[in-house]
């Protein structure tokens, strides 16, 4: 298929679709499972029934008609892009977001992409001997994105689809209360949405992970943990009392000078992890949390977050 013609038809820009083509190239795809498996593999991956039950509505099925050929061709380049990059733990974009309005297919064609990939990653866990128990438990923050997708209406999935290939390429493990992300001399930790933040629960996770990287990954050789997040920012301390988990959480890093971070804005992200909402006026917005409050009150003083990243000693 022409790209300049898979482009309009998919109503994105030319310069995406050569970028999934090349970066794709020749490299192989990998196929679904098989449709009666697949709500087991949903269940497995947390997905919410409302969420499998559109999934399952969508399933590229040898000729649907929700499946055009150039969603198919995407679907495809997407598989192959993302596992020729397997082992990888740098931030990927798989593919140009797509108008989501337009059905099941396109709503969840990253999903099907992912759902290919299961096999794929699996092994790759196998190859290193990691227990299956941290497979799935890193593979089910699909199932807990989706969740968060639909609380947004929708608003949360661009960032979601390029943040899940970190977890279908084997570059990010959840261990514990905390996600860690391999990289070059840090391994860079993320906090999912899994309850409390404890002090316990960080140190046991980071402690599971002292020992499961050179445990598995014993060629790669990390001398702190680091983190770049709002949740960093020590404008938090003016609002969140001493002992509060997030206050305890950010003294453990020593904070790298700030520097405004290129294409992050640091009030968007705030509000996306605050109140799983972007476009929400602050004025409507819930306070029944300190955090909540201190979210609010600052924006509405007209003043502004930062995105902030730390480290410590490994």
């Amino acid at each position: 298929m022409d790209l300049h013609d898979i482009a309009a038809r998919l109503g994105v820009g030319v310069e995406d679709v050569e970028r999934v083509d090349r970066l794709a190239a020749d490299r192989p795809s990998a196929p679904l499972p098989a449709k009666a498996d697949a709500p087991a593999i949903l269940e497995r991956l947390a997905v919410r029934p409302d969420d499998a039950a559109e999934i399952m509505e969508g399933w590229p099925d040898p000729g649907s008609p929700l499946w055009t050929p150039e969603l198919r061709w995407l679907l495809d380049r997407t598989i192959a892009l993302v596992r020729a990059d397997l082992g990888g733990h740098a931030w990927l974009v798989p593919g140009p977001e797509l108008p989501r309005e337009r059905g099941p297919a396109w709503r969840h064609l990253y999903v099907y992409a992912y759902l290919a990939l299961v096999d794929v990653v699996t092994a790759y866990h196998r190859d290193h001997g990691i227990d299956a128990s941290v497979t799935w438990a890193t593979l089910a923050d699909l199932g807990r994105n989706l969740a968060v997708d639909r609380r947004m209406r929708r608003e949360g999935w661009p960032v979601m689809q390029s943040w899940l290939t970190l977890h279908f390429r084997g570059g990010l493990y959840q261990l514990g209360r905390l996600q860690h992300q391999r990289g070059d001399t840090a391994i860079d930790l993320h906090i999912p949405e899994a309850g409390p933040l404890t002090p316990a629960a960080v140190t046991a996770s980071l402690d599971e992970a002292r020992a499961f990287f050179p445990r598995h990954f014993p060629d790669e050789h990390y001398t702190a943990f680091a983190c770049g997040s709002w949740l960093l920012d020590p404008q938090l301390l003016e609002y969140l009392p001493e002992d509060s988990n997030i206050v305890r959480f950010q003294r453990r890093f020593e904070l790298d000078p700030y520097e405004e971070p290129e294409g992050l804005d640091a009030d968007v992200e705030v509000l996306r992890f605050a109140f799983r909402s972007l476009t929400t006026p602050l004025d409507q917005l819930p306070r029944g949390t300190v955090l909540q409050r201190a979210v609010i009150d600052h924006l509405r003083a007209g003043r502004h977050w930062q995105w902030r990243r730390g480290r410590f000693s490994l």
